[in-house]
């Protein structure tokens, strides 16, 4: 599978290819856009102003520049936190796109956005700060309404970026099933 894995507002860190490599192992070609220009940041607040510098649009022409020599392979969209924002984006425009793995984020869906059956899983802490229970409620739906095929995995008591083990939200149980899953997911598209 091809994958393209997006960043967090923390940008291109260790756990961001340490993720890569994961995919790889599993037999995925996988790249990583550095959407950042090589900017990586200590705390969320420094990587979301950085963020809103740079722009929404900038940082989504980026991103769809990146995918396009790969989107007629038929991509597999995946990221972190504001990766998963863009992920999603990019994925329910793209009509070739094979999957949606969102890692600890979502993000608005356009009132006419329609996709054929595109499997979606869904990876996030529960409670999250930046992904309300009503948010998630309403994006499962208005997901559903797309069209897409949609999985939601919650991990109680985990941080907002589990997964990366540099950070203070690390939760080495939760992050190892949420591997396990989505390599479940991405080995049956």
């Amino acid at each position: 599978m091809n994958i393209m894995l997006f960043h967090s507002t923390y940008g291109v860190r260790p756990a961001v290819h340490a993720a890569a490599d994961r995919l790889r192992a599993a037999g995925h070609e996988v790249r990583v856009p550095d959407l950042f220009e090589g900017h990586t940041f200590d705390t969320v607040e420094e990587g979301m102003a950085f963020k809103d510098q740079v722009g929404k649009d900038e940082l989504l022409k980026r991103a769809v520049l990146a995918a396009a020599p790969y989107s007629d392979q038929g991509l597999v969209y995946a990221g972190f936190s504001f990766g998963a924002s863009v992920a999603q984006t990019l994925a329910l425009g793209d009509a070739k796109a094979r999957g949606l793995l969102l890692l600890h984020g979502t993000s608005d869906i356009a009132e006419n956005a329609s996709v054929d059956e595109l499997p979606v899983q869904l990876h996030v802490a529960d409670p999250d700060a930046f992904e309300s229970p009503d948010w998630l409620n309403s994006w499962y739906l208005r997901m559903q309404r797309t069209g897409a095929d949609v999985e939601v995995y919650r991990y109680p008591g985990a941080g907002h970026l589990y997964t990366d083990p540099d950070l203070p939200d690390f939760d080495k149980a939760a992050a190892d099933l949420t591997w396990k899953v989505a390599l479940g997911f991405l080995a049956t598209l």
